[in-house]
């Protein structure tokens, strides 16, 4: 299942809007790296359609 999905940098406060795959109640976007370097540190919320 597709849902959309909006990803924070919590370092710089960068937002992202992406398309994200749902199984299993787990969501896979393929987001590895933020535009500051930053790679772990993300919150992602689940935008509702």
């Amino acid at each position: 299942m597709r849902v959309k999905v909006t990803i924070t940098c919590k370092k710089c406060g960068e937002r992202f809007i992406l398309r994200a795959r749902k199984d299993q109640g787990k969501l896979e976007t393929g987001f590895k790296q933020c535009i500051c370097d930053n790679s772990s540190m993300f919150e992602i919320e689940e935008i509702p359609v």
